[in-house]
Parts: structure tokens; sequence; C-alpha cells
């Protein structure tokens, strides 16, 4: 799974490094006037999903005592969230690599470069551990929260980046 999981984020890395980058967005969503703000809000959406991910995972695995158990609606509203980040990832990572490509002028945008790629191997193997029945029990939760640390990771070294410099378009 692991090797997987590599293979993922280097062929994206690798992808992101040889292809040419455009320059520019291949489509913008409605109310958007640029990609950069458009890649910085879905991610932002995304990695507000992730909070939910993790606490609600949290909640699942008894890590919230003061909550109580775990409601049975929970681990659905766990995956449709999960799903929903996923998604919202993609026209980012889509636009990263086609429009600016694997980049490595200065050490934020190197870390990002690396980090988003790694997002993309870890949910491989995350998803690919939810499958595998004889994994340690301690496994999914890793893989979870690698998951989660790596979508953090390039959200605060792009999105929350852009959101803090002065005078950048919202939209």
């Amino acid at each position: 799974m692991a090797l997987f999981g590599a293979l993922v984020a280097v062929s994206l890395g690798a992808y992101g490094r040889i292809h040419t980058p455009t320059g520019r967005p291949l489509a913008l969503l409605i109310g958007f006037t640029s990609m950069t703000p458009m890649k910085a809000w879905l991610a932002t959406a995304a990695a507000a999903l992730a909070v939910l991910q993790l606490l609600s995972a949290l909640w699942m695995w008894g890590r919230l005592p003061s909550v109580g158990s775990a409601p049975g609606w929970l681990p659905q509203a766990h995956r449709w969230s999960g799903s929903i980040a996923f998604l919202l990832t993609l026209p980012v990572a889509y636009h990263c690599l086609w429009s600016l490509g694997f980049s490595t002028f200065d050490l934020r945008t190197t870390v990002h470069s690396v980090l988003g790629c790694a997002f993309y191997g870890a949910f491989a193997v995350k998803m690919l551990s939810l499958r595998v029945r004889s994994l340690p029990p301690w496994a999914l939760p890793v893989f979870g929260g690698l998951l989660f640390a790596l979508l953090i990771g390039a959200w605060a070294t792009a999105s929350g980046w852009y959101f803090t410099q002065p005078g950048v378009p919202l939209r």
C-alpha cells in the first residue's frame, strides 16, 4: 500500500515537473474572477471539512470523552464530508499541476508542491487501508492523521499564505 501511495505522489510530482505550466486556468467556477482566489477558497472549504473529518473520527474512535458516544449517523457524515473534501481538492490540484506545475522557486512553494503530491499518495493509502482487514488497529488512525496533516500543511503553504497577503482579491 505504501509503495502505491508513493507511486501516486511521485507520479504527480513528476508530471508537475515535466509539464510546461500554462499559467492560466482551464476554467473558473462561477463567482471567481481568477484562478488563485478560486483555488484558495476551494482548498479552505476542503480544510474546513478536514477539521470535521478529524473531529468525527476522534468521536467515532471514542477519543472525545466529554461528548459521549458517537451517534449512529456520524460514520455516514464522516464518509460524506471526506468525499466532498476530496472532491473540492481536485480542481485545486488540477490547476496547481496544469497551470503552475511543481514549483520550486522558493521554500514555501517547494514545501507546498511536496505536501500537495504527498496528500494524494496518502489519500490512496488511506482508501486502500479501509479494505484491508489484516492491518493493525493503529494503522487507520495514523493514515487518517497523516492525510489531515498533509492537507492542512498544503493549505497553510498556499491558501493560508494567500489570505494573509495585503491587497489580494478574495474572488
